[in-house]
């Protein structure tokens, strides 16, 4: 097989360039893990894949799989946008990802328990002092508070790229809440159902098995005193973007879906309002931000949490998940220290690699940056979900005078990056199969050691030629498939 299959149906309109194709070398020869599934897509029909294709959007929309789009006047509630073909990572490359994961989840515990306590990677100034107390989601009230197992971060997802030399690096990290875990269980369920016999034969490592690892990941945090421990996930409610991946997720682990009027703070003690009475809450999964947690600690106007949670907390009575205070670590530019603090605290170099960060509050960095506008990606460093960011080579001179004046009115807000040529994985797109840019999220679970199950959600920028992935920017996403050889 060689490149001139590539003129061919369904191939038609797959154009490589400079960026890494997940499927294809840089000659247009197909890589061997993709050989099964090339042979398999010219066996169908564009009709045929396009059934499949219907068939899937069908089942997600009669799961209610949906996500939100806040301040979309056209409507909110929208069926997440799904690509029928799989991302597939072999066997070796998925080594490396996990233990390069393993180490930066880690390092980050390490940090984000050294800055609560006896700060001393600040002291030894490593990292600066005032890019930490500076952080919006550094929190004071948690200076000298023990959690349970010394575990900051029990759930966290981390976007990965892969560069044009093939090797995968580190975008950002996601430790406060993060999300998208239940698209990555769906899309495999879904997956399963359009491709059986391919699916079957592929030897494709499982990830079903995520649910009840989550379980006892949240039960591995509960006090000691408690054995048989009541777990719960704590959701803001029905409105929520991921308020259907909460419900899943409480099915999956067989805990309950509560919301903060559920819950009851008495003696420093958590209780669920139940019909049979009040029951003890010992563990919860919380998909709250902090500020909302607890209306007498944070936010006095919220009306999400629970009155007396944290103190509760700060008694050791109930365990939360992630802890409060592990957003500091989620800051863009508290990302630009990961690896000095894996050197810092386990005394390795870093298996997988940052992208190159520009902090703006650094005179000569932000100088550079500020005549580079129209080629770099500068991103708030608090923001998520692709909104508060510039992509200088897709952005118009208005757009970057705003974001010129943003960067010298507040340089902390903001990092720069390089515009990334991410890599670009086969879509079925209008009846053909287009290349479009990808990255992935793997979920990693930690309590005294990491557990990442093989997958992650990849995430598709299904819009020709943009580079922003996430759904509220008109991203979808598709199944990945890590191989066991």
């Amino acid at each position: 097989m060689d490149a001139l299959e590539l003129a061919q149906p369904p191939f038609a309109n797959y154009q490589l360039n400079g960026a890494f194709d997940e499927m294809f070398d840089a000659d247009g020869t197909p890589r061997p893990s993709y050989r099964a599934l090339m042979q398999r897509l010219r066996e169908l029909t564009p009709s045929e894949l396009s059934s499949r294709q219907r068939t899937a959007e069908v089942s997600f929309l009669n799961q209610g799989i949906t996500f939100t789009v806040y301040g979309d006047s056209s409507g909110t509630e929208r069926i997440f946008p799904y690509d029928l073909l799989p991302r597939i990572i072999t066997g070796s490359e998925w080594a490396t990802i996990e233990r390069g994961l393993s180490q930066r989840i880690t390092a980050l515990n390490h940090f984000l328990y050294d800055i609560y306590h006896e700060a001393k990677i600040l002291n030894d100034r490593i990292v600066p002092h005032d890019l930490v107390f500076s952080c919006q989601h550094y929190r004071r009230e948690m200076r000298g508070v023990n959690v349970p197992r010394n575990t900051y971060v029990a759930v966290t997802g981390t976007d990965l790229v892969r560069l044009p030399d093939g090797s995968f690096a580190v975008l950002e990290d996601n430790l406060r809440v993060p999300s998208g875990v239940s698209y990555m269980l769906t899309n495999r369920q879904v997956m399963k159902r359009a491709f059986p016999r391919l699916f079957a034969n592929y030897g494709v490592r499982p990830i079903d098995h995520y649910g009840q690892s989550l379980l006892a990941t949240l039960r591995a945090l509960a006090p000691t005193s408690r054995p048989e421990p009541t777990i719960v996930l704590l959701t803001p409610g029905v409105f929520n973007s991921a308020y259907f991946e909460h419900t899943f997720l409480a099915r999956q682990m067989g805990i309950e879906l509560v919301e903060g009027r559920d819950l009851i703070v008495h003696d420093n003690v958590v209780y669920m309002r139940t019909t049979a009475g009040l029951r003890r809450v010992d563990v919860i999964y919380r998909r709250v931000d902090d500020d909302f947690l607890d209306p007498l600690a944070f936010r006095a106007d919220s009306i999400l949490g629970v009155s007396g949670l944290f103190n509760a907390y700060r008694a050791g009575n109930v365990a939360l998940a992630n802890a409060i205070g592990t957003g500091v670590a989620d800051d863009k530019a508290i990302y630009a220290y990961v690896p000095r603090m894996i050197r810092y605290y386990l005394d390795e170099d870093p298996i997988l690699q940052n992208v190159e960060t520009y902090l703006l509050d650094d005179e000569q960095q932000r100088a550079h940056v500020l005549d580079r506008l129209d080629q770099l990606v500068v991103k708030a460093v608090g923001e998520s979900g692709g909104y508060g960011m510039l992509i200088g080579p897709q952005s118009t001179a208005t757009e970057r005078e705003a974001f010129r004046e943003r960067i010298r009115a507040n340089p902390r807000n903001y990092i720069a990056q390089p515009t990334l040529s991410l890599s670009r994985a086969p879509c079925f797109i209008d009846g053909s199969i287009e290349p479009r840019h990808v990255d992935l999220r793997p979920y990693i679970l930690f309590s005294q050691q990491a557990t990442i199950v093989p997958g992650g959600l990849t995430r598709v920028a299904l819009r020709r030629g943009s580079l922003v992935v996430n759904s509220s920017q008109g991203g979808g996403s598709k199944d990945t498939w890590v191989l066991f050889e």
